[in-house]
């Protein structure tokens, strides 16, 4: 039986962090909740990997991002430093969505049913800004390789509507702020990172400007995702008085960094976000009980 009587309150926010490789902790936590069918929350956003991540939960796709990360990620079609200098793509998102989808199909029928929307983040290298898009059946296959389009290492810009878009990582890495200026007063956010984590601003930017020749608005982006990111965090660790915010976080051994491919790894990643994610289950219970 679905345990979706948990939370009452009608603004609960589900956010899960990218991350790339790190997204292996998510995928754990998110397992966890499929396995006891809980599901309390009223909406959800993801961005990058934990949009994948997150489209795996609402679809009750149990090991689904497991899978994709601990195979497909790891296959030479998706990572090849060798493509990338002749000029190819390092990371190439597109052929992992999309043979993904193609092995591994999504349950769109079990997903609209869940009637649990989820919004998905992109950074638009026009105006260097996150655009926030509602999943549907019809606009997965656009959405999804957006988020994840890492610049420079993913060599192309897919759009959405005509406008082309990047990884939403750039713009909104943990969109807690958007979620709660949604209405959500109650957010649970996964987040791919220790406790205590910050992110410093890169030693030498001007190096990075060349890259983003063409795309002015997206440089800026990049210079000012330090000062985003850790906004995000400062509203985790102070949330308004009227918000409720728990936090799922890696423990400090978590082993994965970006581009972990070592499969011992990244199987201790995802044993770590099992535990976490039934322990919050367990924890919710028990707030429950309380009120």
């Amino acid at each position: 039986m679905a345990r979706s009587d948990v939370d009452h309150n009608p603004n609960h926010a589900l956010v899960v962090e990218g991350g790339a490789m790190r997204g292996i902790f998510a995928a754990g936590v998110l397992d966890a909740f499929i396995e006891e069918e809980f599901y309390p929350f009223h909406h959800a956003i993801g961005v990058s990997a934990g949009s994948t991540n997150a489209i795996g939960y609402l679809s009750s796709a149990h090991k689904r991002s497991y899978r994709i990360i601990t195979d497909h990620a790891r296959r030479d079609e998706f990572m090849n430093i060798r493509r990338y200098l002749k000029g190819g793509h390092f990371c190439d998102v597109g052929w992992l969505w999309h043979t993904s989808v193609e092995e591994m199909p999504i349950n769109t029928h079990a997903f609209m049913n869940r009637n649990i929307p989820l919004t998905v983040v992109t950074t638009s290298i026009v105006t260097g800004k996150p655009c926030y898009h509602l999943v549907d059946a019809h606009n997965m296959n656009t959405l999804f390789p957006a988020s994840c389009a890492m610049p420079v290492v993913f060599r192309d810009f897919p759009p959405i509507d005509d406008e082309p878009m990047t990884d939403g990582g750039l713009a909104d890495s943990i969109p807690v702020i958007r979620a709660y200026e949604q209405g959500a007063r109650r957010i649970t956010v996964i987040l791919s990172q220790p406790l205590g984590f910050k992110k410093t601003p890169a030693r030498f930017p001007s190096l990075l400007k060349p890259l983003f020749s063409d795309y002015p608005a997206l440089f800026e982006a990049v210079t000012r995702r330090t000062d985003q990111y850790n906004a995000a965090l400062d509203f985790i660790a102070n949330p308004p008085s009227d918000c409720q915010l728990h936090i799922i976080a890696p423990p400090q051994n978590f082993p994965v960094s970006r581009f972990t491919m070592d499969l011992d790894s990244l199987n201790m990643g995802y044993a770590q976000g099992v535990n976490a994610g039934s322990r919050f289950i367990s924890e919710s219970l028990v707030r429950k009980k309380l009120r």
